[in-house]
């Protein structure tokens, strides 16, 4: 019987720390979820409190930037539309420039043309 006392007793201790370690076991799940539960509470409130107005803060400048973005790109096409109709009108004027410079300067490119060929032809029977 000797032998079953001292059984006994360590079959009493290990029940003991068995509901000693689930007693540590279910305090650590409670810590751990109050701890949980803190962060949570803090996280919303720091949402609450920060991120939520600095959010608010950056969509508005993203609104403004995008206002902005297309008032540039509408004047840029605005500009680029003015100068293509420019570059038309220029091109344009100077057609009927050298059309005109054409025109009135052809009688006299004629006129140099024929002097020419009738100065040629006195001095080549002149020298024949």
């Amino acid at each position: 019987m000797q032998g079953l006392g001292t059984t006994n007793l360590l079959l009493g201790i290990m029940a003991a720390v068995s509901v000693l370690e689930a007693l540590v076991l279910i305090g650590i799940a409670v810590a751990g979820y109050l701890v949980y539960s803190r962060l949570t509470a803090l996280m919303k409130d720091l949402d609450e409190r920060h991120v939520a107005p600095a959010m608010l803060r950056v969509n508005a400048i993203l609104d403004d930037v995008k206002g902005v973005s297309a008032t540039v790109r509408d004047e840029t096409n605005r500009i680029d539309v003015a100068i293509r109709h420019t570059m038309d009108r220029v091109d344009d004027t100077a057609d009927r420039v050298r059309s005109n410079v054409r025109q009135k300067t052809s009688r006299i490119v004629g006129l140099v043309r024929g002097a020419r060929t009738a100065i040629e032809s006195i001095l080549s029977s002149r020298a024949a």
